[in-house]
C-alpha cells in the first residue's frame, strides 16, 4: 500500500524538484501538488485521508504554520513536514508546540529530505540537526539575557546597533552623548558575553529585536 503525499509551495521550481525526487520512491503515491495551501483544505475535506504534506512555511493565501495547525486540529493522523528557506529558533519552537512532525531546510540535501520522509512515515519526528542547534544555541542566549537583564535603553541602543547604525547616528537618535552610546556598547559586550558587533547583533535577532 502507498503512502498518499500532497505537495504545497508556491515556488515552482522548487515544487517540481520536489516532485522529481519523491516520485522516485515505489512506495510514495504523490496524489496532489499546489501552490495554494486553500486547495490542500479542500482536498482533504473532500477526500480520503493522505499521509503526509510537505509544505513551504511562506505563502500568498495561508502560511505553512497555519495549516499545520489545521492539519493537526482536523486530521491529526496526517503528517506534516514543513520545508523552509529560514533556519529560525522561533519558527522551531512555534511549530513543536502544534505538533508538526518534521522542519528541515529548503538547502537541505537530497538524503537529508529523503530521511526526513522516510522517518516521518515510520512514526517518529524529523527536525534537521542545523534547526535543533540553532535553537538550542538561542535557549543558551536566552539565558544569558535571563541572567544579566538588559534594561530599556539597552534595548534600545542593541537595536540600533544590530541596524548598522554608527555611533554618532545612535548618539543623535538617542540624544545621548558619543561617549555614553560606547559605554552602553561595552556593557551589551560583557553582559552578553559578545566578542564584537556581530555577536550583538546575533543577540538582537534572537530577542526579535530586528
Amino acid at each position: 500500500m502507498k503512502h498518499k503525499i500532497i505537495l504545497v509551495d508556491d515556488h515552482k521550481m522548487f515544487l517540481d524538484g520536489l516532485l522529481n525526487i519523491l516520485e522516485e520512491i515505489p512506495s510514495i503515491e504523490i496524489v496532489l501538488k499546489t501552490d495554494n495551501a486553500k486547495t490542500v483544505i479542500a482536498y482533504l475535506e473532500n477526500h480520503n485521508p493522505v499521509d503526509l504534506i510537505v509544505s513551504d512555511i511562506s505563502m500568498p493565501d495561508i502560511s505553512g504554520v497555519e495549516l499545520s495547525a489545521y492539519v493537526k486540529n482536523k486530521k491529526p493522523d496526517t503528517k506534516m513536514l514543513i520545508v523552509s528557506m529560514h533556519n529560525n529558533p522561533s519558527m522551531y519552537h512555534k511549530l513543536k508546540q502544534i505538533n508538526v512532525d518534521g522542519y528541515i531546510q529548503k538547502n537541505a540535501s537530497k538524503t537529508v529530505l529523503l530521511e526526513a520522509v522516510k522517518t516521518i512515515l515510520g512514526g517518529s519526528v524529523y527536525f534537521s540537526e542545523m534547526i535543533k542547534q540553532s535553537y538550542n544555541e538561542s535557549l543558551f542566549q536566552s539565558q544569558k539575557i535571563k541572567d544579566a537583564p538588559l534594561s530599556d535603553r539597552e534595548l534600545e541602543v542593541l537595536k540600533l546597533i544590530a541596524l548598522e547604525n554608527t555611533t554618532n547616528e545612535i548618539a543623535k537618535q538617542l540624544f545621548i552623548s558619543r561617549h555614553t552610546v560606547e559605554t552602553y556598547r561595552k556593557n551589551l559586550l560583557l553582559k552578553l558575553d559578545a566578542k564584537n558587533l556581530a555577536g550583538l547583533t546575533k543577540h538582537a535577532i534572537y530577542l526579535g529585536l530586528v
